[in-house]
């Protein structure tokens, strides 16, 4: 039986909003590896900051 982890900005781990954290707690990865995965996808090109944004707004606080 496996425990589902609710998706949401954990308050100890920040260091803007959490939504990498909180990505990072939900998908079982490293909350530094969320950040080092949102920083090289900055260097394409696409919607990063945008969904970034919209996630920091949606996802509740712990």
């Amino acid at each position: 039986m496996s425990v589902t982890r609710r998706l949401a900005r954990p308050r100890d781990d920040r260091w803007i909003a959490g939504v990498c954290s909180g990505l990072g707690r939900r998908f079982g990865l490293s909350s530094g590896v969320v950040r080092l995965i949102f920083v090289i996808s900055c260097l394409l090109p696409g919607p990063q900051f945008i969904i970034y944004l919209v996630l920091w707004a949606l996802l509740p606080n712990e």
